[in-house]
């Protein structure tokens, strides 16, 4: 079933399908809620211990996009997974503070709002630095994982700090077109055959209007605060995902990374570039699945 850009209902909606060779029903929610005051899109599915997903945020950035390979995949493991529409980003409204530091509050309130006794995280690029975050300061956390995030990673070599600006300074030079988000997604993925037409429109969609405006608007936040100290004393379970190929985030300041946090794994993958989720679906599922469950 796609997570393209079909539009969400204003209340909600509930499918029920076969998950193909396991003889059973799952779930499928999308619905709104209020958090912090915003209006708040997020997608529910499967059942079992929760597990709540954080998009990165580079053009076009949404939940049922970024996680489009993952959230059927996850909730056929045995867990409730919800996948949320950051403030600023996908259907979600604009909020007047458009810093990482209120997107933490933001997904705060969002968990709040959900009621979860316990939960795991698991984060995109940016989002793992939110994930990180929660994992840090909300006791209910119980495992956290995150694929190339050089928000969170220390900024390395002076030649992994220039290939992280550039990359920065691509992102900030997009301006909404096909054309141009076909140029972006290619630089995303190492496979080429996944740059669809479909994930472009769905991609430039969610890069237009009021999420292009707030993009704009974020060009001129304070980065948030490194978290490096505090990752030294994170009780949580750890699982890093890791493409060799991205062209932002360079292998070494991974492996930095998996040196701060105590009790961590670090995967590497070859042929994979930023969105580990995308290039490495199927390994990548069943290596969160299994982690979660340890």
């Amino acid at each position: 079933m796609p997570y393209g850009p079909t539009r969400a209902p204003k209340g909600g909606k509930v499918l029920r399908y076969a998950e193909a060779g396991l003889g059973k029903q799952l779930e499928l929610m999308d619905c709104y809620t209020q958090a912090d005051g915003l209006k708040t899109f997020y997608v529910k599915h499967g059942s079992g211990f929760p597990v709540v997903l954080f998009h990165g945020a580079a053009p076009g950035a949404s939940a049922q996009i970024n996680w489009q390979l993952n959230i059927e995949p996850l909730a056929a493991a045995g867990f409730t997974v919800y996948a949320y529409d950051q403030a600023g980003f996908g259907r979600t409204e604009n909020p007047s503070d458009l810093s990482i530091e209120y997107r933490v509050t933001h997904a705060k309130a969002f968990i709040n709002g959900l009621k979860l006794e316990r939960y795991h995280v698991v984060g995109n690029s940016v989002g793992g630095y939110i994930a990180a975050r929660l994992a840090l300061e909300d006791p209910r956390v119980d495992k956290f994982v995150t694929t190339t995030s050089g928000t969170l990673a220390p900024k390395g070599s002076a030649e992994s700090q220039a290939l992280g600006q550039k990359h920065s300074e691509e992102l900030r030079e997009y301006v909404p077109s096909l054309e141009n988000m076909r140029v972006l997604t290619l630089g995303t993925l190492f496979r080429k055959d996944l740059v669809t037409e479909e994930l472009v429109r769905a991609r430039h969609e969610m890069s237009i209007e009021k999420n292009a405006e707030a993009a704009r608007l974020r060009r001129g936040v304070k980065p948030p605060r490194p978290l490096f100290d505090e990752l030294r004393r994170l009780t949580n379970k750890t699982l890093l995902l890791w493409g060799a190929q991205d062209r932002g985030v360079s292998v070494e300041r991974g492996i930095l990374l998996f040196g701060l946090i105590p009790n961590a794994e670090f995967h590497l993958f070859d042929q994979c570039a930023h969105w580990v989720q995308w290039d490495q679906a199927e390994r990548f599922n069943r290596l969160v699945a299994d982690f979660l469950k340890s």
